[in-house]
């Protein structure tokens, strides 16, 4: 084998480098999917530090940015390596759903039958124990509940055992960017944000079918967005941010 130049060494390890982020086992990588290009974090509990933030413990007010909460955790000797939008919320900004934080619960579970997509049922949460995480039916998981370490309701379901939505619709002409999360096969957590607008069918299809999760959570829409530490996409405030960090 011909040994590579030594000029060519700093491209080539460049390229190595953001071709995926990697933060013990995080790995963000470009996935395409029916022909619509995602951003999709996967992350294993356990291994990789998953964390959900809202408040800012000092100040007690919302963060509202990836990057006030990347300069926090920073303080604290963390580096983000991924970040992105919890699920729907109000104003506040405060998340609309359930809301745990280390084991706390700072908002409890909303049982909502009506109003947008949050209350398109079934709804759920996903949650974080240790090295265990899930996502769950609503109320499924108020009789199971789990006490996780963290843990965020949205709606709808995109995934549930398997099987789609019930209200998807393969031609609905509701294009919007979307995000979501799902517990896959492998029992790892993945991440997905849309580059451009799908509707609520085919984004289903791309987590169980593509990232091969039976159970998978709708978090927000056109606003949501994510973080590397060479890029940043959000536009607008959040309530609710994950990281995963090391």
């Amino acid at each position: 084998m011909t040994p590579m130049p030594v000029r060519l060494l700093p491209v080539f390890l460049f390229l190595a480098l953001t071709s995926c982020t990697v933060a013990r086992s995080l790995k963000v990588t470009q996935v395409v999917g029916s022909g619509m290009l995602y951003t999709v974090a996967t992350v294993e509990p356990g291994k990789d530090r998953l964390q959900l933030h809202w408040l800012n413990p000092t100040t007690g007010q919302p963060y509202r940015t990836l990057a006030q909460v990347t300069a926090r955790l920073r303080k604290q000797g963390q580096t983000v390596l991924f970040a992105t939008n919890s699920g729907i919320y109000a104003p506040g900004p405060k998340p609309l759903g359930l809301h745990v934080e280390q084991g706390k619960t700072l908002v409890q579970v909303n049982n909502a039958r009506s109003g947008g997509n949050f209350a398109l049922l079934p709804n759920g949460i996903f949650w974080v124990k240790g090295q265990q995480a899930g996502v769950t039916e609503t109320q499924a998981y108020k009789h199971n509940d789990p006490r996780p370490d963290y843990a965020t309701q949205s709606g709808p379901l995109l995934v549930q055992g398997g099987k789609l939505h019930p209200e998807f619709n393969k031609g609905s002409s509701s294009f919007k960017l979307r995000s979501g999360v799902g517990v896959c096969e492998d029992g790892k957590v993945r991440f997905a944000v849309s580059a451009g607008p799908v509707n609520f069918y085919s984004f289903a299809v791309f987590f169980r079918d593509t990232l091969k999760c039976p159970d998978a959570l709708y978090l927000d829409g056109s606003i949501s967005a994510y973080a590397t530490p060479d890029r940043n996409t959000q536009v607008v405030d959040f309530a609710g941010i994950w990281t995963v960090g090391r």
